[in-house]
């Protein structure tokens, strides 16, 4: 597998390089985002397609649910479609934000697609939390369709999206990127250009690394403070103003020691995003052992039933032992 990523890779770049620099250096220098369609409208794509509306953009919206493009529809000035190819049709940008690989797969591809009904010249950006090997599989197909591709993964959660305060980490060649940048900024606070094409779906890995590390941790001293006895939210207070500091820990000591979860990014999710970074850390031949070691712990919260509580529920193994 490692093989086949890494020579779509190469073909892609090397293609890019005899084939397309002149045609990218004219795009960077002449295109202009007018009209831009987002496909999935969850928790993080719902705001981010109205943040995009509320700019002043041409905005088209699919969901495989119609409800929820219906609803998205009559808050924001856009148009909801039946089909991702029919969102697609005539955008300069296609932006994508849903669950995983084969999700993406399901509204790029085939007759209703959005490669049916994108335009030569236009670009596709994902910002779905997925594999580096989709990225570049993305990336050949939307060169053989004339087309521009970013992997964009996000970072911030559902209130980073409604806030416009996402992090977006970006994958691509940086003619491109400097199309798409400014209008990313509607939605985030920064925009990271790491590198080639992969690029941004492996920061993103090591993102839900730090974070997964960060919330075992926390949990550990959390569940260490009850079981001796202290006063944890004084504690909390204290060594929040140190190097123990997190943004765990200001934003979820207090709901841990509550036992509330009912908020934040699912378990579920984390799980899957884990499970990402676990299966690229095999294929490149790297030891991530804590990282396993906490995916198996929030296996244990959703044996608990907690695979729709936040990350935070770490803590629920220790308080059910």
């Amino acid at each position: 597998m490692i093989l086949q990523t890494t020579t779509l890779h190469r073909r892609y770049h090397a293609r890019k390089c005899c084939e397309h620099d002149q045609a990218i250096e004219s795009k960077e220098a002449n295109m202009s985002v007018k009209k831009v369609a987002f496909i999935g409208l969850g928790v993080m794509g719902f705001p981010m397609a109205g943040h995009l509306a509320h700019a002043g953009l041409s905005v088209n919206v699919f969901n495989r649910t119609e409800a929820k493009a219906k609803r998205w529809e009559s808050q924001y000035p856009g148009s909801a479609h039946a089909t991702p190819k029919e969102a697609a049709t005539d955008a300069d940008v296609v932006f994508i934000c849903v669950g995983n690989d084969d999700d993406v797969r399901s509204v790029m591809y085939g007759d209703e697609g959005i490669l049916a009904g994108l335009k030569e010249g236009a670009i596709v950006v994902d910002h779905t939390t997925a594999s580096a090997e989709l990225a570049n599989e993305l990336a050949e197909a939307c060169l053989e369709h004339g087309t521009g591709f970013l992997d964009a993964p996000v970072s911030g959660g559902q209130a980073g999206a409604e806030n416009g305060a996402l992090t977006v980490m970006v994958g691509g060649d940086a003619a491109t990127f400097a199309i798409i940048e400014p209008v990313l900024k509607h939605y985030a606070k920064c925009v990271q250009h790491i590198g080639s094409v992969g690029s941004g779906q492996q920061a993103k890995m090591m993102n839900q690394i730090c974070i997964a590390g960060v919330i075992q941790g926390l949990a550990e001293a959390l569940q260490f403070g009850q079981k001796v006895g202290v006063d944890c939210e004084a504690v909390v207070a204290a060594i929040s103003q140190g190097a123990a500091q997190s943004w765990q820990m200001d934003n979820r000591a207090k709901t841990m020691l509550s036992g509330e979860y009912d908020f934040g990014f699912a378990v579920d999710w984390m799980r899957k995003d884990l499970g990402i970074a676990l299966n690229e850390a095999r294929h490149r031949g790297v030891s991530l052992p804590l990282t396993a070691l906490v995916d198996q712990f929030y296996a244990d919260v959703q044996q608990l039933g907690g695979g729709r509580n936040d990350t935070s529920s770490l803590l629920r193994r220790f308080c059910d032992e």
